[in-house]
């Protein structure tokens, strides 16, 4: 099972950094019981499993030591004589599968036989899912993640043992995980010396008068984060759920490079990147269903889910608050990443026709020629825009103008229905803010 595989892949390399040797129930009883369960406030809570089933009047926060290790000598005992299944081999199948409509990780009718080695990785593995927004958690079989994931695990414990923190919730691992790995891979955002005020006003934990808890990351954040370790690497991340009734969706590549790509764009076309760099990276990416039924998490998966409303209505964009320029300029930078796929130089060329449009009109003494570029921008096709267009070209004095205009109309006629439908949109952005300007 993938937990499983994680779960090695881990401990090869934690054995290796902290130069020991541990065995995977070593490793289990010494460093995950003692972080996860053997504390009044769990890190992890697996259903059905020997930590969770209580005897009549005890409760997982008023165990005794000594109880909450006959819990852990009841997995050890499970793991060594029965057959593994879900509630104490996690990603496993269900014991009784068909009667509780259960799902599990790469279950197969193949017998595939497990060890309680595999058993006590499968824990680690699970322990290592990283939780994103959605309902969704992602496995990632790579040794530098998982270490670095290992390392969130001791901060989130010291904070549950945290006096002054009583309200902060448990047994939100996974969620924690995504929110450490965006926070602690950002280059950019991470302090060595953070505390819970900075990891408050990083969003990370939303605190109430009532309870304390961990947000759960958008996987977009989460990406452009893991293309600051991997900036023009790819990896092959496990999607699923684990719940009452498990979800699988299954692997999928993840081409980390385009976020590189994405912040390098803004960068070219704007300067270095806003300061409010998390509300930027917030406004990309479908919802993680959505992306991954794209069938890979790349340029087209972080897509702006505030961009739609634009592409499939006659919307104009509204650049009257200080918020829809902030958008225009994260719309414009993927629209931008589309089209320039296989370009390194980014040229700010729409702007430079939307400057034209805009001295068009503004040559005009009548509201026509304003009129026809709202039905120009108004139109889904290659077919419709092109007759508009000629009629703007031979309503140009300078023959400068006209010979711009002409190449641009024979380049529209080589673009893919595809390619033009993001460069009308962005042409329809960039004049609306020439237009914005040029009254300023």
């Amino acid at each position: 099972m993938i937990t499983t595989v994680v779960g090695k892949t881990f401990l090869e390399a934690y054995n290796i950094k902290y130069q020991v040797n541990k065995s995977p129930k070593e490793f289990f009883e010494e460093v995950y019981f003692e972080l996860f369960y053997n504390h009044p406030k769990y890190m992890q809570w697996v259903t059905n499993s020997p930590f969770v089933q209580m005897k009549t009047g005890q409760k997982p926060e008023r165990l005794t030591y000594s109880e909450r290790i006959e819990k852990l000598e009841n997995l050890f005992e499970k793991a060594e004589n029965s057959e593994p299944d879900a509630s104490f081999a996690l990603g496993f199948p269900a014991s009784e599968l068909k009667e509780y409509a259960s799902t599990s990780g790469l279950v197969s009718d193949l017998l595939i036989p497990a060890t309680p080695d595999d058993i006590y990785l499968s824990w680690i593995g699970s322990g290592l899912g990283v939780g994103v927004a959605g309902g969704f958690s992602i496995l990632f079989d790579d040794a530098e993640i998982t270490l670095q994931t290992f390392e969130g695990w001791k901060i989130y414990r010291k904070y549950l043992e945290d006096d002054g923190l009583d309200k902060l919730r448990g047994n939100q691992i996974n969620t924690w995980n995504g929110q450490w790995l965006k926070y602690s891979l950002d280059t950019d955002e991470f302090r060595e010396d953070f505390d819970f005020t900075e990891l408050t006003n990083q969003k990370i934990f939303d605190v109430s008068s009532t309870m304390v808890e961990v947000n759960t990351v958008n996987w977009s954040e989460l990406f452009f984060s893991l293309s600051q370790l991997y900036p023009q690497g790819e990896l092959t991340g496990y999607v699923y759920g684990f719940g009452q009734t498990n979800k699988t969706i299954g692997f999928i590549p993840f081409y980390l490079k385009s976020g590189t790509r994405i912040i390098d764009i803004y960068r070219q076309l704007f300067g270095e990147l806003n300061t409010d760099k998390d509300r930027f990276e917030a406004l990309f990416g479908m919802h993680i269903k959505r992306a991954c039924e794209l069938g890979s998490i790349g340029l087209q998966a972080l897509r702006p889910e505030g961009l739609v409303k634009y592409m499939k209505e006659d919307k104009p964009i509204s650049l009257k608050k200080e918020e829809d320029t902030f958008n225009y300029y994260a719309y414009k930078t993927w629209l931008k990443a589309m089209l320039s796929k296989n370009k390194e130089e980014i040229t700010d060329y729409t702007l430079e026709l939307a400057e034209t449009f805009l001295a068009y009109r503004n040559q005009g003494s009548k509201n026509d020629r304003k009129t026809l570029l709202e039905k120009m921008f108004s139109v889904k096709t290659k077919k419709a825009f092109l007759p508009y267009l000629a009629e703007m070209i031979d309503g140009f004095e300078k023959e400068e103008d006209r010979v711009k205009l002409r190449e641009f109309r024979n380049e529209t006629h080589l673009m893919s229905n595809e390619e033009f439908e993001y460069f009308h949109i962005l042409l329809k952005f960039d004049y609306a803010f020439v237009e914005k300007n040029n009254k300023n």
